[in-house]
């Protein structure tokens, strides 16, 4: 993936990974990805051959017209960026791409080959998925760590799925096996909003995202979107009785994520929120 004369002079850098389709409910996980990419100005590093992992009935190339006359065709394939977010003193990988379709097992050893040229030290995994939760509730965050104390410092509650796997689990399961740590976050997005896009869990997991790099991250204008999708939603369930019928049987959660933190677990918090704002502030 990356060419041979690549120079691998990264400090301590960090890969994140989010894959559209199955593991990416309302592109929840894969806005993530997005949105750092352009706040942060992340350059093109690798990117896959699209003929070895993708079915092209499944995932199509896409052609455009540049001034109406010329044609560039667009495969769909997995590309990896790299950027050095400011006043940071490391370096950040993105992965993002469809989901395969093909030899999941050699596509995870080729996104380990990348972390192991980069000199990667952890790699967070993001995904989402749909679930019974309420609109106006904090958004429910799930996941898993390489260890106990890491899954209690970045607040991931335990997942007790079972079932089928996407290329985020395989990924994740890859990682461990090469003793690469890694640490995936899971968000939950309200089932019964048929929407392509639902903010507030892209938001929820910037803020995983932000525990594991310790540092200030830009959200620009995602919280007004947030608020603006659940009046929209709210709007969307008012018009609809029988919904809004359904929606009484699912118990509106608090808002606060902390409210169940002990003492100490909020004292930690707030200096970590304290110093990354310090940070930030100096910027």
């Amino acid at each position: 993936m990356i060419d041979d004369d690549f120079e691998a002079d990264l400090t301590s850098p960090v890969l994140i990974a989010a894959f559209s389709g199955w593991n990416d409910a309302a592109r929840a996980a894969s806005g993530v990805v997005e949105h750092l990419e352009l706040s942060w100005d992340a350059r093109p590093l690798a990117s896959m051959d699209p003929q070895d992992y993708y079915d092209f009935q499944v995932n199509r190339p896409t052609v455009s017209l540049i001034d109406g006359v010329i044609r560039r065709m667009e495969w769909p394939t997995t590309h990896v960026s790299v950027c050095r977010p400011p006043r940071s003193d490391r370096d950040v990988l993105f992965v993002r791409g469809p989901e395969p379709n093909f030899h999941w097992a050699a596509y995870c050893e080729d996104l380990l080959d990348v972390a192991r040229q980069t000199g990667v030290e952890k790699v967070v995994l993001l995904g989402a998925m749909h679930m019974q939760t309420h609109y106006r509730s904090r958004v429910p965050v799930t996941g898993s760590a390489y260890d106990g104390p890491s899954a209690t410092r970045f607040g991931a509650e335990h997942t007790r799925y079972e079932g089928p796997a996407g290329i985020t689990a395989v990924l994740h399961d890859a990682c461990v096996r090469a003793g690469l740590p890694a640490v995936s976050f899971w968000a939950g997005v309200p089932y019964y909003l048929p929407w392509d896009a639902w903010v507030p869990a892209t938001l929820a997991l910037l803020h995983r995202v932000e525990d594991v790099l310790d540092m200030p991250i830009p959200v620009g204008t995602l919280p007004e979107q947030a608020d603006d999708a659940r009046s929209r939603a709210q709007a969307a369930i008012e018009a609809d009785p029988e919904l809004s019928a359904h929606l009484e049987q699912i118990v509106e959660q608090p808002e606060d994520p902390l409210a169940d933190a002990s003492g100490d677990d909020l004292a930690e918090e707030f200096e970590r929120y304290l110093r990354r704002r310090s940070d930030e502030a100096d910027d």
